[in-house]
């Protein structure tokens, strides 16, 4: 049984390493310029060993179900959340169309990366972290199709960016994986080491990017917006992924991931988008933070429930 105290304590660590973030760029210690070249060796490099570690010799990841199936249930659940989203965009307090695509947008999409990512790692077997990479598949494809069009912007040129290291680390790692392929142990303890990297530095650049915008929040009202950001991201959204979750066919390993997916926060990545597609940077920072802070404890609620009514465990 995994008990509430079991949930929070897993969750803890991705809030103290953003409070890391917040506080080294508070310090300029970690500095703005600092930003650009830190996301590329994330993107570029950590990640893509952070994949190969959880893909290659996965057992899991050796059957049809769990190879076709979660960029499915990664995309479903997407369209779900920014559905309900768009649904309450016109009640949630945001005054323009800008604002309410911005929110329906960030609401939409929940963190699918870094704060999920350690937590699945803690709790459940590794070969569940390589399913959670093929449904982030689905997520990210969500996120530069459906998250633009959300948007307002129109979305067909951006399909290449979909064409990237983790995406060619996936692929490359499931056809090795399917081969049976063995690299020499020095070879997978350094890729191990390099991919235990990813997402404590991940998760800094997060809280030195939050200790950037947050102070925008203090600028005119925004309290019924960020009530309805929690309403939509961290109530009615958990819901119906945890109803897919139960009675569509799902592998075990596939369900633990969506019991995680769908307690997450708001994903911080719709600020970038925003700030570069149009959307309102203010909203978006709104969503994000709002849904961050009561995920601290909606999170292991929602872990705890829905590894009953999902899985059930009690």
């Amino acid at each position: 049984m995994i008990d509430f105290w079991t949930v929070f304590s897993a969750v803890m660590p991705a809030y103290c390493l953003v409070a890391v973030g917040v506080l080294l760029r508070k310090a300029e210690w970690l500095t703005h310029e600092a930003d650009e070249s830190l996301i590329r060796v994330v993107v570029n490099v950590l990640t893509p060993c952070l994949i190969l570690d959880n893909v290659l010799n996965n057992e899991a990841l050796r059957r049809a179900d769990n190879l076709l199936l979660p960029p499915l249930f990664g995309f479903g659940g997407v369209l779900m959340g920014v559905a309900v989203a768009w649904l309450a965009r016109r009640w949630v307090g945001a005054t323009t169309e800008r604002e309410q695509r911005t929110f329906a947008c960030a609401a939409g999409f929940q963190n699918f990366g870094y704060a999920a990512l350690p937590l699945i790692i803690q709790l459940f077997p590794r070969e569940t972290t390589g399913v959670l990479f093929l449904h982030n598949l689905g997520v990210d494809t969500a996120m530069w199709t459906l998250g633009l069009v959300t948007l307002g912007h129109a979305g067909v040129t951006e399909w290449r960016k979909l064409v990237n290291a983790p995406l060619v680390a996936i692929v490359v790692g499931v056809i090795l994986n399917l081969g049976g392929l063995h690299f020499p142990e020095f070879v997978k303890t350094t890729n191990h080491m390099l991919g235990q990297c990813c997402f404590p530095l991940g998760l800094v650049l997060i809280g030195a990017t939050l200790a950037e915008t947050t102070g925008q929040l203090s600028s005119g009202g925004g309290w019924r917006l960020m009530l309805s950001a929690c309403a939509v991201r961290c109530g009615a959204a958990p819901v119906l992924l945890f109803l897919a979750a139960r009675y569509l066919p799902a592998s075990e390993e596939l369900k633990q991931v969506l019991v995680v997916q769908a307690s997450m926060p708001a994903a911080v990545f719709p600020i970038v988008l925003a700030r570069h597609y149009g959307g309102d940077t203010l909203t978006a920072v709104r969503v994000v933070v709002s849904t961050s802070v009561i995920g601290f404890v909606t999170i292991p609620l929602w872990v705890r429930f829905g590894l009953g009514f999902v899985l059930g465990r009690r």
